[in-house]
This record gives structure tokens, sequence and C-alpha cells, in this order.
């Protein structure tokens, strides 16, 4: 299916805008880019239009897509529903679960829609497990375990700065909150610890966090996020232990999934995978989404999906700097620092 009909607006010109835009044009849709640095060379690169100015770009396209650094999220995005804008946004939806639901109900204040972009949902190995998990083929689950590690894009530019990335956990982890809520349901508590711990609002370089969560079914999630060392490689991976089974996966055992550094960079920043033996995980989310925003059909990630993310995101960094176990089934987060 072509979406040569469609104006689409990057907003962004970053690593992750790469990935994007080989999507957007197998999808055979024109698309525009703006962004604070870097537009007229990505423009150019592959062939896209040049929009000097976001309102001249919001005037122009059917909807935008956010890649931009997370802390800027909310502001691009309420400026595209105040133009009548459907938006797209890559993760985190915003750095605050507040900011996350005044994006939702912005939106549809405005008869709009809002979609995180949370591609992990579109990778093979965790649909087959989703799907395992529905069809009960495991059955309830009882423990899972999820990690992700990448070189720690922290050494240079905004990552270290908490406000901006909030953290290994918002930037990283954020993708496993939203698997283990997926796959095991929605969470009651939540406790998490960091090594080592940030200090005055800066992440170390190099950092592991590791967030336990319960769910409302009873189970128990483990997850792990580690900023590694430059160089080290990307690998992510997850064990669902049921009652009649288990499911295991890990990326660098014969998946057929390759990781390579995007962008051409050699700053070590942002490794992301590349399916070598799939569609790109990348074109079938943007598919799906844009098909969703054309047609009203409801796609695997909605805007309460992104924000229950941050949600999670946030009560883990609460709990990380108290040392407690927060009950989320009272858990407020306003006031809480960023």
């Amino acid at each position: 299916m072509s979406d040569s009909d469609l104006t689409v607006g990057l907003i962004g010109a970053g690593n992750i805008a790469h990935v994007h835009v080989t999507a957007w044009q197998a999808l055979g849709a024109r698309v525009l880019v703006h962004s604070a640095a870097g537009a007229e060379e990505l423009a150019a690169r592959y062939g896209l239009e040049f929009a000097p100015t976001l309102d001249g770009l919001l005037a122009e396209v059917d909807f935008v897509d956010i890649v931009t650094p997370s802390a800027t999220h909310k502001e691009i995005a309420l400026a595209a529903i105040k133009a009548g804008r459907d938006v797209i946004c890559e993760k985190p939806l915003a750095l605050r679960a507040s900011d996350a639901h005044e994006l939702s109900e912005a939106a549809a204040a405005a008869g709009v829609r809002i979609y995180p972009a949370h591609v992990v949902r579109y990778f093979p190995g965790y649909v087959a497990a989703h799907e395992a998990v529905l069809e009960g083929r495991i059955g309830k689950v009882a423990v899972a375990r999820f990690f992700r590690q990448a070189s720690s894009p922290a050494g240079a530019g905004w990552y270290r700065d908490v406000a901006r990335s909030g953290g290994v956990i918002m930037d990283l982890m954020v993708h496993d909150l939203d698997q283990a809520r997926w796959l095991c349901g929605e969470v009651t508590s939540v406790y998490a610890v960091q090594s080592p711990p940030n200090v005055d609002g800066i992440s170390p370089v190099n950092v592991a966090a590791h967030v336990t969560l319960t769910h409302e079914g009873g189970a128990i999630s483990h997850l792990r996020a580690t900023w590694g060392v430059p160089g080290t490689p990307f690998r992510t991976g997850f064990s669902i232990a049921g009652s009649t089974g288990v499911l295991e996966y890990t990326s660098d055992k014969e998946t057929g999934y390759a990781e390579e550094l995007q962008g051409e960079s050699d700053s070590g920043d942002l490794l992301i995978p590349e399916s070598t033996l799939y569609e790109s995980p990348y074109l079938t989310q943007l598919r799906e989404l844009s098909t969703a925003l054309k047609n009203g059909s409801t796609p695997r990630v909605v805007a309460a999906d992104g924000t229950a993310a941050v949600y999670l995101a946030e009560a883990a960094r609460v709990s990380m700097t108290t040392g407690r176990t927060v009950d989320m089934t009272t858990f407020d987060p306003a006031g809480v620092p960023a």
C-alpha cells in the first residue's frame, strides 16, 4: 500500500530521522522536513523538501512525525495540535506523565490523534510473544524478564541532563516498560534502583537501572537497561515464564538481526537495530500508524499507551530517588522534579 497521497512533516534531523525518512520513502509519502539544525542537509541527502519554519511546514502537511530530542516533544506536538494536525511522536511521548496527559487531552479537544512511536511493538520477536501470551500458549504469566543495552549516548550532547532526556530509564528502558505492560498487564507497584546514581540531575555516562514491576494479574516483571561503554553492542531480549511454558528471545542469537550505528556517526551515539530478514519494524510501524490516521482504524499503540509508559518511568525514577516501592494505585507524579 502506498501513502503517495499523504504529505508528512518530519520534525527533527538526528540519527532516528534517517530511519523514519527511509520508511516514509518506502511508503511513497511526500516528506517535508524542519529542524533547529540539520534539516537542509537531511533534505538534500534524501531528496526531501526543506521547510524553513515550523508554521510553514504545518500549513502544508497532513500530519507530523516528531523525531526531536525528548524535552521538545510537548511544545512541538502542541503546536501541531493547535494547527489541527495529527501527530506521530517518537518515544517518550513527553518527559512527565502530566505533560503526556495534556497532549492526549489537547488532541482529543482538537479532534486530532496523537500516536507514540513505540517501535518495539513491531519487532517480530515481541509480536510473537504478545500473540503467544494472548493465545494462552504458556498459561498464566508468572515472571518476566526484559533487558536492553546500548553504547551510551551520554558521553556527549543532551542525554546526561536528566531534565532533558529522563536518563536511562526514560530514554532506553521506556521501551521495556511498555512491553512489560503490553505482555503482563497493568502495573500496581514499581521499585527501581540505579547504579551509579544521578548526581545533581546529571546521569553517569555508563549506568545500569533495574526496575521490578508487580502486575494486576499477579505477574512480576524485572527490567534492566544499560548505557554501556562506547562500542557496547546493542542487545535486547526477554524471558517470559508462565504456568505451562516459557518464551525466550535474545536479539543476537540466530534472529537475523544486525545492529548498526545509524547516521554514519563516530560519536557512539544511538545504536539502532536494523532488520536483515524481515521488513524494517520502523516501516511496519509507520505504515500502520499512517493507515490509522488515514482511515480511522486503531493501531496497536495509542496515546494512552505512550502516557502509561511515561507514568511508569516517572514512578521508577521516584522509587530510585526515595528507595521506596511506589504504589501505582495511588501514585500522583504532580510536583515530582523532572
